[in-house]
């Protein structure tokens, strides 16, 4: 915006669950609480204004056969946007994808680097795939390479066994955690069953992605460390799909896969309820379309989390884990602006009337 150029929200601004405001003014791309004096070229937005929404696990830059070219990537981020993501946490890309930060029309990301996975044991290039002894050293690289998080792929399914197991040893899951922390990283990990989540929590680690294999002895662990749950119950609906396809090779994980499908509603309900933080996340990229925020977060409510909680995790409770600024004075202004009150029901995400990134309204 030029130095008079404003715009104008009024409404209702939900600075927080409680905290809200009948206007706010952006200038020069800021917030401001108050009215700038002498301002000209007003433009005026009205309507009920979120903080920018959260999808904590997105993967821009991925597509169904690994890295995608800048066009496509372009592609993915626009289609958030336009869903109201304007904060990505990027759970495990390799594309390089730093070209997005210097432009103020697409959503800001917060990267993981790149996957670690084992040898042959997740999605064909997708992942740096290695063996254990090698974990530490790319867990540093990753580290570097990333914005403050590393993805790991904490089990996948053994061949051999024919079912979902864990990846890593302790001793190498424990060292490789050990040294993201010391280099001032978190540590997520990818984890659908049940028998990888102990160790990975009492290694240290940050957050699970999916934690469908979190069962009643387990929440009591991830509650006391205080590790956070991305549920991507989006993606999990797809699992009954993934079941059929492997029926005849791999039974016992198809059996499996509909197992924790089944209880995905009751395993995030319980998660909830024991306090463990659980926060909007897709899992977009890949085989799973962008732009499906709304979706995630009706999900969660379906699962049982009251809609304000549902709500916050999408907006000011996930800004606030991933470290970014909601609608704070002076903070870039990035917000959405609906129809109505989305804490009333939140299927009013589905439909932004206006959105509004870097100062600038997009959409």
């Amino acid at each position: 915006m030029s130095d008079h150029a404003v715009l104008h929200v009024k409404g209702r601004v939900l600075v927080g669950p409680e905290d809200v405001r009948d206007e706010l003014w952006v200038v020069d791309g800021r917030i401001s609480y108050d009215r700038p004096a002498g301002a000209r070229d007003v433009r005026t937005v009205a309507g009920w204004a979120l903080p920018g929404l959260v999808d904590a696990h997105c993967h821009v830059g991925l597509g169904p056969h690994g890295p995608v070219d800048a066009a496509t990537a372009e592609k993915q981020a626009l289609t958030d946007r336009e869903a109201g993501t304007l904060l990505i946490r990027d759970a495990g890309s390799p594309s390089d994808t730093r070209w997005v930060d210097d432009r103020d029309d697409l959503p800001k990301i917060v990267r993981a680097g790149r996957h670690i996975a084992r040898t042959r044991r997740y999605i064909k290039n997708f992942a740096h795939e290695i063996e254990p002894d090698d974990l530490v050293a790319y867990v540093a690289q990753e580290a570097r390479r990333g914005d403050g998080w590393v993805k790991l792929v904490g089990d996948w399914i053994d061949r051999d066994l024919g079912d979902l197991a864990p990846s890593w040893p302790r001793d190498a899951v424990e060292a490789a955690i050990a040294e993201a922390h010391r280099l001032g990283a978190r540590v997520t990990a990818h984890c659908f069953a049940e028998n990888s989540l102990q160790d990975l929590v009492e290694a240290g680690i940050d957050c699970i992605e999916h934690a469908t294999g979190l069962t009643e002895d387990l929440i009591p662990l991830f509650a006391a460390r205080g590790v956070a749950i991305v549920p991507t119950l989006v993606n999990i609906a797809t699992f009954p799909d993934l079941a059929a396809g492997g029926e005849a090779k791999f039974p016992r994980w198809s059996a499996h896969m509909r197992r924790l499908y089944e209880r995905r509603y009751d395993t995030v309900r319980a998660a909830y309820d024991a306090g463990i933080p659980v926060y909007v996340g897709t899992d977009a990229g890949g085989s799973l379309a962008h732009g499906l925020v709304a979706g995630e977060v009706a999900e969660l409510v379906t699962a049982g989390i009251p809609a304000l909680d549902a709500l916050a995790a999408t907006s000011w409770a996930a800004r606030a884990w991933l470290g970014r600024p909601g609608l704070e004075e002076g903070a870039p202004a990035d917000l959405v602006v609906y129809e109505s009150d989305p804490r009333a029901d939140v299927r009013v995400l589905t439909s932004p009337r206006r959105v509004v990134l870097n100062g600038q309204v997009v959409e």
